[in-house]
């Protein structure tokens, strides 16, 4: 077996985390010709095939997956051994990666994230907005951002915020024009402007009352891909939207938009910061959960 790299083994392992050349060219920021080449050494060095290569698609061979999970443990303590040495440095710095919901991102994390880094100039922050139950650590994020229901038994978790609230919203024009809906029951003859998340399921409306619950696919002429969207529709006369009342909020202060039925807006939990409990964080990571529990 010829002389290897130890760089070419975390190459396909971020292959295989990332779905396929291009996804982890991008993460690695080289071209994915360049990770092909890699790829062609460690095997031809190897003497054996570890991935099987389609035009859509790259999964590991037998033999690759079995180095692969002998391989995993291996660059999670290499890396860890790196990270170990930051806390020698008087002042924390590498990056961060945090997955996490777009309304988590908007409201809540990046104006905490904004003064930290004001705070730690030598970190960098990576945020990805995904609203998608994913694995963090497979997929290379150092912390996530869910409802705790949502969080997995081996996570440590911090709230993150306060509790939620979603408002049901329209402008004054919709009301004049079309009436106001006085219980979830009356939306059904409205216009609303409903949401389709990226795995193409359409959001439900949830209510709540005196302890009656209540889940409505109300009628929609209009379907968007993001609150953002959902309210400047509302703010046009398009209809009624359903959104976390954060996103409302500015626009109900102004009048440019009304809140329907605040009586049957049920309140969520707030979102949870989680991350991985079977290794320490880095030295920047440890000084954003301290900056993230001092904030909150």
């Amino acid at each position: 077996m010829s002389l290897l790299r130890l760089d070419s083994l975390e190459v396909f392992a971020a292959i295989i985390r990332c779905g396929g050349f291009r996804a982890a060219a991008k993460e690695r920021r080289v071209s994915s010709s360049a990770l092909s080449q890699t790829m062609t050494t460690l095997e031809e060095a190897l003497g054996i095939r570890l991935l099987n290569r389609t035009t859509r698609s790259v999964a590991p061979t037998e033999a690759g997956a079995r180095l692969l999970a002998r391989l995993a443990p291996a660059l999670d303590d290499i890396r860890q051994a790196l990270e170990d040495l930051d806390q020698l440095r008087d002042t924390p710095s590498g990056l961060i990666r945090i997955n996490a919901p777009a309304p988590a991102v908007d409201h809540v994390l990046c104006p905490l994230v904004f003064d930290f880094m004001r705070r730690y100039r030598d970190v960098k922050v990576e945020i990805v907005s995904d609203a998608a139950l994913i694995d963090i650590v497979e997929q290379g994020f150092d912390a996530g951002v869910r409802f705790g229901q949502q969080l997995a038994q081996d996570m440590i978790a911090t709230p993150l915020g306060p509790p939620l609230r979603y408002a049901i919203v329209c402008s004054p024009a919709y009301r004049d024009g079309r009436g106001m809906p006085l219980t979830p029951h009356d939306l059904m003859g409205h216009d609303c402007i409903r949401r389709r998340f990226p795995g193409g399921a359409l959001a439900s409306w949830d209510f709540e009352k005196d302890g009656e619950t209540l889940a409505i696919a109300p009628d929609a002429r209009l379907t968007l891909g993001s609150a953002h969207q959902e309210v400047q529709a509302a703010l046009a006369g398009q209809g009624i939207a359903h959104v976390f009342e954060t996103y409302a909020q500015p626009y109900l202060d102004d009048g440019r938009l009304i809140e329907l039925m605040p009586d049957w807006s049920p309140r969520l939990p707030s979102w949870y910061l989680y991350y991985p409990n079977r290794r320490h964080p880095s030295a920047a990571m440890r000084a954003f959960l301290d900056h993230v529990r001092a904030e909150t």
